[in-house]
């Protein structure tokens, strides 16, 4: 019989987290497959792991890994992959936005032949309207900026084949963009849609500084774009100074008026300050991310590790 891990990276979601359990596992249940599910508690400072603990031993199916402390989401996942076993993996998060009912459909796209099945968002529940503009603003301009095609409205809520898994696993890069490395390793990918439902407990750990240090990570790790747009902004300012100074100097031989604008002048320079600053921030992010790879740091370590016992 196939295999099927659901891997679900969680920090903090112990309000939450027997909910989910109930729903996935009932969904599992319905599955003609081997099922497992593995958590990854990415140092959680609640009852996160002690409630994880205490679904494993009502549930077989069920192991987990606790990492040694928070790496962030995008390490807790990848620990999650690198351990998951099976002939296909769902990535789903525990806070049941991403509903579980789902993933039977994702399995159908699997048999049918694809080694990625991503869950589109049709509708973002539960959330502004400024946060939904945002990300709607982020998938579309990493769609323009992006060599790799990274589908509009999806998260990391998909399935993964075993061949798809086999060639994620060989990209350790330390500044790491899920949403992008799994369009950029190919094979045959469709989406499915559904709509996102609001937050079923607890509190969202992705505030706007940490969205926008993701879309920041997003951009710098599949784009160049940033750095083309600081060149052509820095010839542009040339051009525009050139001409500029080119009539002053006309105006003053032909009218023999003085050179005046104080006002203009520290205008011009604060101008072209903040364009040299600019470019500046942006090298410096480029640069801060080489350096990072270059420690050659692991991705996260286990602390403590429970597989599962076996299917029902």
């Amino acid at each position: 019989m196939p295999q099927l891990t659901v891997v679900v990276p969680a920090y903090n979601e112990a309000a939450v987290l027997r909910a989910f359990h109930q729903r996935l596992g009932a969904v599992m249940d319905q599955l003609p497959l081997d099922c497992r599910v593995l958590y990854v508690d990415d140092g959680s400072t609640d009852d996160t792991w002690s409630i994880i603990a205490t679904l494993l031993e009502a549930d077989p199916r069920a192991g987990a890994l606790k990492l040694s402390r928070n790496f962030g989401k995008e390490a807790a996942l990848t620990a999650g992959l690198d351990a998951a076993t099976g002939d296909a993996v769902v990535v789903i998060d525990a806070d049941l936005q991403d509903p579980p009912e789902l993933i039977p459909t994702l399995v159908e796209q699997w048999q049918a032949g694809h080694d990625v099945v991503y869950a589109t968002r049709t509708a973002r529940d539960g959330e502004g309207r400024f946060k939904r503009f945002t990300a709607a603003a982020f998938y579309r301009s990493m769609e323009r900026l992006s060599d790799t095609a990274i589908p509009r409205d999806t998260g990391d809520f998909r399935l993964l084949s075993r061949r798809a898994l086999d060639a994620l696993g060989q990209l350790r890069e330390r500044q790491r963009f899920m949403k992008g490395l799994f369009s950029w390793i190919g094979f045959r990918q469709t989406a499915v849609r559904y709509q996102r439902e609001p937050r079923q407990g607890g509190t969202t750990k992705w505030n706007y500084w940490r969205l926008a240090q993701l879309a920041i990570e997003g951009i710098t790790s599949f784009s160049t774009a940033p750095l083309r747009l600081a060149t052509w902004v820095g010839l542009a300012s040339a051009a525009l100074s050139f001409v500029y100074g080119l009539w002053v100097l006309t105006r003053t031989l032909v009218y023999g008026d003085p050179v005046r604008g104080y006002p203009t002048l520290i205008l011009v320079i604060l101008f072209l300050g903040g364009v040299q600053l600019l470019a500046l921030g942006v090298i410096g992010e480029y640069l801060g991310r080489n350096y990072a790879e270059s420690k050659q740091r692991p991705l996260y370590f286990v602390e403590e590790q429970r597989p599962p016992s076996s299917p029902r």
